[in-house]
């Protein structure tokens, strides 16, 4: 997904403040999944809601303001944990950030397998 740094993420230090990386991943994650055929407000009718467990991410190089990027993704599934694996990328092809977000499936409060999930997923899962 291409994106575009907006001059309100930016800290006093002219440079993307670090808690945007996490916004520029969700918002990919969430419009691949869209994309896909996952809509999380029928599966939170349903009963379901799809929530983030765990976050790593590693800073590497800072975006600036104006720059152009690519947020990119790719995706596997590892028992009921659905693994989301982000690269932020320059345009010049230089890593900015990569992350891995562990995503699972509960209801009612309790952990499930996902199948729901996986079933529309699974052709984009290595």
């Amino acid at each position: 997904m291409d994106m575009e740094v907006r001059d309100y993420e930016l800290d006093c230090e002219q440079i993307v403040n670090n808690a945007n990386y996490l916004h520029y991943m969700e918002h990919t994650r969430h419009k691949f999944c869209a994309d896909a055929g996952v809509s999380f407000n029928a599966m939170h009718d349903a009963g379901y809601d799809a929530v983030v467990r765990k976050i790593e991410i590693e800073y590497i190089r800072s975006l600036r303001g104006g720059e152009s990027f690519m947020s990119c993704l790719w995706l596997e599934r590892k028992g009921a944990r659905f693994v989301f694996h982000q690269d932020i990328v320059r345009e010049n092809g230089d890593m900015a950030a990569s992350g891995v977000v562990t995503v699972v499936v509960i209801k009612d409060g309790k952990l499930t397998r996902g199948d729901e999930m996986a079933r529309v997923l699974q052709r984009y899962m290595k």
